[in-house]
């Protein structure tokens, strides 16, 4: 299985997306998205390329595993 890279935040978004996460505010650089059935909130950084510590984070946040991952990645 290939390794998480840094990828650029408007491809991360769209992933979330896919995953039926909904864009509910913008604080700043970051954008919020939020879910039905989670707690906690996906933050993601309007950042030129995101760092792997916040996507792994985020993923596991959001319950996605790194197969999902790579799949919704090449859509």
């Amino acid at each position: 299985m290939p390794s998480i890279k840094p990828i650029h935040y408007k491809k991360l978004v769209k992933i979330f997306e896919k995953k039926g996460w909904k864009h509910i505010r913008t604080k700043g650089d970051h954008m919020i998205f939020m879910k039905e059935g989670f707690i906690r909130p996906i933050v993601i950084p309007c950042y030129k390329t995101v760092p792997v510590f916040i996507i792994k984070n985020n993923l596991r946040t959001a319950k996605i595993t790194n197969e999902e991952y790579f799949q919704l990645l090449k859509s």
